[in-house]
């Protein structure tokens, strides 16, 4: 059974900083690209960015509200991902949900969320003013 568990999301001030984290098991974490996608209320889930496998390079990206800001990386060491987030602002507040695929995993840049096979449960990062 695959399992994705988000963690480390909560609340912060405007310009702070965040490292959300996504354990993966119960499939080849190496053999897949990860990606992280949110969504606020009355909002469609959208793409943050993504990473490919790292014997593909590890390659990286980014919706352009988070480019420069957020900062996605994995340890396939221990299975996981993570979504390093500075510069916080209150328009980044929502469910943030990490998912994982197979298909085209060599590269990133898969930005529909119909492209991915698993989904996390979701964690909440809320961003006050």
């Amino acid at each position: 059974q695959v399992q994705l568990v988000e963690s480390g999301g909560g609340l912060v001030q405007a310009g702070g900083s965040l490292r959300l984290s996504c354990i993966v098991s119960g499939r080849s974490f190496s053999s897949s690209a990860m990606g992280w996608f949110r969504q606020a209320p009355w909002k469609e889930r959208e793409f943050v960015g993504d990473i490919s496998t790292w014997w593909s390079g590890g390659s990286t990206d980014y919706a352009d509200s988070v480019k420069g800001r957020f900062t996605i990386s994995r340890d396939n060491a221990k299975n996981t991902v993570y979504l390093q987030m500075n510069s916080l602002k209150p328009e980044d507040t929502a469910v943030y949900y990490c998912a994982c695929r197979t298909r085209r995993a060599y590269s990133a840049g898969s930005t529909g969320p119909g492209e991915y096979d698993y989904w996390g449960q979701g964690t909440q990062v809320t961003v006050s003013s």
